[in-house]
């Protein structure tokens, strides 16, 4: 798998306001599950937490929003890590409805000790999977 990761998504009513427009902040819930995906199509089944005390959590987050997602729509969320630091992954994230553009994230996503809160190095499985999937040359990190 390289290059940006797709997820489809059916809003449903419990997604939606009064008005059946997406609620702004169950974009952000689109935006982890297509990330956790992602993760998990590179082998990393528990993205929140790994095995060895590890956590991944958002540290940074901008996002504009173009267009409202409906009751009922059928949505692709997006995710493309396009930059791998020691204990940072950057993620450029979408949200689509067909041709349209709906929303469009950055996010950095931080990798730190569970029990310190403290930053942690990626792992390095996990890592070469990312530089992998994403075509990052190890000399541009």
């Amino acid at each position: 798998m390289t290059g940006e990761f797709s997820l489809p998504i059916r809003v449903y009513i419990e997604d939606t306001d009064a008005g059946g427009i997406v609620y702004y902040v169950n974009y952000l819930k689109f935006l982890e599950r297509a990330r956790t995906e992602f993760m998990r199509s590179l082998g990393v089944h528990r993205a929140a937490l790994t095995d060895d005390g590890r956590i991944f959590v958002v540290s940074q987050l901008s996002v504009s929003y173009l267009l409202p997602a409906k009751l009922d729509d059928e949505i692709v969320v997006t995710a493309l890590a396009h930059k791998v630091g020691g204990a940072t992954i950057d993620f450029t994230q979408t949200v689509r409805r067909t041709d349209q553009l709906l929303l469009k994230a950055e996010v950095k996503v931080a990798c730190v000790d569970q029990a310190s809160g403290r930053p942690r190095r990626l792992g390095s499985s996990i890592r070469e999977r990312l530089l992998a999937a994403t075509k990052i040359e190890k000399d541009e990190v």
